[in-house]
């Protein structure tokens, strides 16, 4: 049991864990300023073509209230959060990118016998499997 704590108290510590626990926290408020965006700024502007706001837009089927135009809502939240997620993952790749530096192709440090097909060194003059001399 005392290894399990051990185990589980190293893995509730890492540094992903706790990347994710921040990025869950801030998600969270992000989501709240989308939300506010969405209905206070976006539903009005909506609502002035319909004379009213669009998350009271329902149609009544058999007794059934669907509510349409909060779905509409709750779309638009979606659409922007998707936006935003993706601008962000992007601009994360683009970073990666830039940190990282070409790789150099490595000089060869063998080369093939003509005659054995062997690989041996590079400024070898005989070959050590065969002894052929070589040009």
């Amino acid at each position: 049991m005392k290894k399990f704590l051990e185990e589980f108290k190293e893995f509730a510590l890492k540094g992903n864990v706790m990347d994710l626990a921040v990025g869950v926290i801030i998600g969270a408020a992000f989501q709240a300023l989308v939300t506010s965006l969405t209905e206070n700024l976006i539903n009005p502007i909506i609502g002035m073509i319909g004379k009213e706001d669009m998350t009271s837009w329902q149609l009544t089927i058999l007794g059934c209230n669907l509510k349409y135009g909060a779905f509409l809502t709750d779309v638009i939240n979606f659409i922007i959060m998707a936006f935003i997620v993706f601008l962000i993952v992007k601009g994360m790749n683009a970073m990666r990118n830039v940190k990282k530096k070409p790789e150099v192709a490595a000089e060869p440090t063998e080369k093939e016998c003509p005659y054995c097909k062997s690989m041996i060194p590079i400024g070898a003059t005989r070959c050590p499997h065969c002894t052929s001399q070589l040009q």
